[in-house]
């Protein structure tokens, strides 16, 4: 490769962090060092454990759960930690011990006004040739879009959510 890849998985569809997750498992596969960091999410969930195996993996989070209106007392919480995960980010690009770097919700993040455009823009630029980064999340701002060479968007055509089916474990979380 001559300049980084740069993948979205993004839109209103379920699937977005399956599909980056089955990156990550390829990746695992071919002995990639890999490194996931997750926005906005705070419950367990079973892909953590089963990926918790693979020595070549690191995985941090970097999120408080369901992100309250930035009016709410609580944002600034969620932005602090946004932010935390900001730096963990550069630190994974710039230290270049990752060849496949993961950053799940980013771009839901952006959208709830835990981060910047321009933040995520200037860290997208520190990359290395021999880099891939993947971002997930909804409403991919059009600038995240120009930089990326492959954008995948996943639209709902039908969710169990939609009649009353609640998050299964093992198939939601």
């Amino acid at each position: 490769m001559t300049k980084p890849r740069i993948l979205i998985f993004t839109g209103n569809g379920k699937g977005k962090t399956t599909a980056a997750l089955g990156i990550v498992l390829r990746a695992c596969g071919h002995e990639i060092p890999t490194c996931v960091i997750q926005f906005m999410k705070s419950a367990p969930s079973g892909e953590l454990k089963a990926l918790a195996q693979f020595p070549k993996l690191t995985i941090q989070r970097f999120g408080l759960g369901f992100v309250p209106r930035p009016d709410h007392p609580d944002f600034a919480k969620h932005q602090h930690v946004a932010q935390e995960g900001m730096t963990a980010v550069e630190k994974a690009i710039t230290s270049n011990k990752f060849d496949l770097i993961v950053l799940d919700e980013i771009l839901g993040s952006i959208g709830a006004k835990l981060i910047s455009e321009k933040q995520l823009v200037d860290l997208i630029e520190k990359l290395s040739d021999q880099q891939t980064l993947v971002l997930t999340g909804r409403d991919a701002p059009q600038t995240i879009i120009n930089l990326a060479d492959t954008v995948t968007e996943m639209k709902p055509i039908k969710h169990g959510y939609d009649i009353g089916i609640p998050a299964q474990k093992g198939i939601e979380f």
